[in-house]
């Protein structure tokens, strides 16, 4: 497949190596059928190469030193220092392993991977342009196809990440120095994971937030504790303000931003990463030559299956709309294989957990109080704080909680709000329960481990139902 002109017939096609298409690749290949799988980047997508895996490295790293620092009450006294350089290195090392392991795997299952930009000619065909050594281009004829092209970081207007003191979430996690002042614009999950990062690296971090508070998607209580360590931190955040230019300065950059009222703040800074969102890659699919429909933000519109609006067509992950997780996208794409294979799909599971790892971390699943109360339920809710955890107290954090909320007459777990050190690992039993039907009672009564922190799960499950033992029933 790198010879101009060459062309080669699939059972199946998938466009995109990230963690939908790859998964969607090899379980379609485990179903029997042949399976090409065409990338123009990198295997592992965005999240295995400039998202996901990289920034949880650098958190890892710079919680590492953070901790250190701050360790004195235990009797450990440290000032690490940070080589920049070096983490990158271990960074890259560990992407690395990473996309390997994704492309071997592929292979092993007898995946065809071939390079290039994938672009239809109809709807059963597709031309790849591929670049560098191996340019030229090369068409593919397929029964099937599963798109998963995955989505980029928003520019706004006046912002182009072209410019070198312009950063999308790529470029910061790229840096090779920190620099000494970061403006950065959108405090959702992706903006106040890499201002914790820089914070903890020594950078003095402005946040610019059009909208009234950090982390909108949450709940106060839940974002209250992680703008409490983010002021700990001394990052300064400005609520309802939107960047609408930057310029150069003799030190640097400042940045602009302006009310509603039309109220001007300038920032100075040295860079400035801009983390308002992310939008689906469909432009380069050539869409128009097929029959498949957008909706009205631009994502893929898909059945409960994948399936678009062609019946031999599938669409998985971010492309085909949020929640836009990693997680959810290889979910999808194991969904839609058995589809294409024809082996009765399930319909997915009926919750996708979501976690954000800020300092602490949140994560949750299902539904809120407020959002049980709107689907007609009489909902029950207990809750544990951190503060009362053996566990928490022997790590000397103990912010945050974990809350269950639960049908009031079934006792079912509807959903679980939890806020605190490990809470992307915890919130996965909560999901668990959930598409196993479970109850308040099946979790309280279920043994864990001494001390651990899910045992603030099964406590705000006891909680729930007024039998807490380890704090108060309220």
């Amino acid at each position: 497949m790198t010879a101009e002109n060459d062309s080669i017939e699939t059972d199946v096609l998938v466009i995109g190596a990230g963690p939908g298409g790859y998964v969607a690749a090899i379980r379609a290949a485990q179903h029997g059928l042949d399976v090409t799988l065409v990338e123009k980047d990198a295997y592992g997508g965005v999240c295995l190469n400039h998202g996901c895996i990289p920034s949880k490295a650098y958190i890892s790293a710079t919680d590492l030193a953070y901790e250190a620092r701050g360790a004195s009450e235990m009797g450990i006294f440290a000032d690490p220092t940070i080589d920049m350089a070096k983490m990158q290195e271990w960074k890259s090392n560990v992407t690395n392993k990473l996309t390997g392991a994704v492309e071997k795997l592929c292979k092993a299952n007898g995946v065809t991977l071939v390079e290039g930009l994938a672009s239809f000619v109809d709807e059963n065909e597709i031309q790849v342009t591929s670049e560098g050594k191996k340019s030229g281009q090369s068409s593919i004829t397929f029964d099937r196809c599963v798109i998963s092209t995955g989505s980029r970081p928003i520019q706004i207007p006046g912002f182009d990440f072209a410019d070198s003191k312009v950063w999308s979430s790529r470029d910061a996690l790229a840096a090779e120095s920190v620099p000494d002042r970061l403006v950065v614009v959108g405090a959702g999950y992706i903006g106040m994971e890499l201002s914790t990062v820089f914070a903890k690296l020594g950078a003095e971090v402005d946040v610019v937030e059009m909208l009234d508070d950090a982390l909108p998607a949450y709940e106060d209580d839940i974002t209250r504790v992680v703008r409490k360590r983010a002021s700990e931190l001394d990052i300064d955040f400005h609520f309802g303000e939107g960047a609408t230019e930057w310029r150069d300065t003799d030190d640097g950059m400042e940045v602009v931003t302006e009310t509603k009222d039309g109220e001007e703040s300038i920032y100075s800074a040295d860079r400035v990463l801009v983390a308002v969102g992310r939008q689906p890659v469909t432009d380069t699919l050539g869409l128009k030559n097929t029959g498949v429909e957008l909706n009205e933000q631009g994502f893929i519109e898909t059945d409960r299956h994948g399936r678009t609006s062609l019946e031999h067509v599938f669409a998985v992950g971010d492309v085909a709309g949020e929640p836009m997780l990693a997680h959810k996208a290889s979910n999808e794409g194991i969904i839609a294989a058995t589809a294409l294979a024809e082996n009765s799909p399930s319909s997915g599971t009926r919750s996708i957990p979501a976690a954000v790892f800020t300092d602490p971390e949140i994560g949750t699943v299902g539904l809120t109080e407020h959002e049980a109360e709107q689907e007609g339920y009489n909902p029950i809710v207990g809750k544990f704080p951190f503060r009362a955890s053996g566990r928490a107290l022997t790590t000397s954090d103990t912010a945050g909680f974990a809350r269950l909320v639960a049908d009031g007459e079934s006792g079912a777990i509807l959903g679980a709000q939890i806020v605190g050190s490990e809470a992307s690992e915890l919130v996965a039993e909560v999901a668990l329960a959930i598409d196993m039907e479970a109850t308040l009672k099946d979790i309280a009564t279920t043994v864990h481990t001494h001390p651990t922190l899910s045992e603030a799960v099964m406590e705000a499950a006891e909680n729930a139902q007024g039998h807490a033992i380890h704090t108060l029933n309220r």
